[in-house]
């Protein structure tokens, strides 16, 4: 069985079809998703497909495009939301200083009052980084993010990056991007990774894997990527990698 760590089952791409494409994921193995907030509307979506599921987990949350958009009644929002058993987590959050659609200090601002508020919820943190990974790392210690640990979500930085992450106590999660030609960088890291470490997730609809780039991306391709890593780990059967990112998975998030 496998546990997407990473998707956004409430995107428009899924609304002709979202019944089949869970119900194809359900029969390609995957027992549970977790349904990522990236602002209030999305959050407020997660949570909803997470009560109408008893398979999908949410989280809430800002991605650090959006944080620009925060309203004062939004974390006292988040903090209602998080009453739900399903909101197993709070993300996604963090630095992005490739778009800076909103601006590089309003982020670091508005990223530490989100570990601050996942710190009052005693939520694990889902971590977005882009271009960003000094100041990233510089603010979940500063901020003492370890207390409450967390993922670094579609994982896509240097090794100075993964050693920094795993020495907070943070696991890294793996998307398609791993199945890539040009992540053999990825994929080395990815070796390194301990596996009580490691996660995979499809970040769907976005970051589609091989042999499927080209089509919308669903969470039922997330074997892929435990394909992929259960091939840079041969020490490992499909089956244990399967079984150890699952695991890895419901502890972190607490997932019955």
């Amino acid at each position: 069985m496998l546990i997407d760590t990473h998707t956004h089952l409430d995107d428009a791409r899924y609304n002709d079809d979202r019944e089949a494409v869970i119900a194809r994921a359900r029969e390609a193995g995957v027992e549970a998703f977790v349904s990522i907030g990236c602002d209030l509307t999305t959050s407020q979506a997660a949570v909803a497909l997470a009560d109408h599921y008893p398979f999908v987990y949410a989280s809430v949350g800002i991605h650090p495009h959006e944080v620009k958009h925060i309203q004062d009644d939004w974390y006292d929002e988040f903090h209602r939301l998080a009453k739900s058993e399903k909101v197993v987590a709070y993300g996604e959050i963090g630095l992005d200083y490739h778009y800076n659609h909103s601006s590089p200090k309003e982020q670091r601002d508005r990223f530490r009052e989100q570990i601050q508020v996942a710190r009052e919820l005693n939520l694990p943190v889902i971590i977005h980084t882009r271009e960003a990974q000094e100041d990233t790392i510089a603010i979940l210690r500063e901020e003492k993010a370890s207390e409450i640990g967390g993922v670094f979500h579609c994982f896509s930085g240097d090794a100075w990056l993964a050693k920094e992450a795993l020495d907070l106590g943070f696991h890294l999660s793996f998307s398609g991007i791993l199945t890539f030609q040009n992540a053999t960088a990825l994929r080395e890291i990815a070796k390194k990774t301990p596996l009580d470490r490691l996660l995979i997730e499809t970040d769907c609809p976005y970051l589609t894997p091989v042999p499927y780039r080209g089509k919308r991306n669903e969470p039922a391709y997330v074997s892929q990527v435990a394909k992929q890593l259960a091939a840079i780990h041969p020490e490992f059967s499909l089956e244990e990698m399967q079984r150890r990112t699952t695991e890895n998975a419901k502890q972190l998030f607490k997932i019955a």
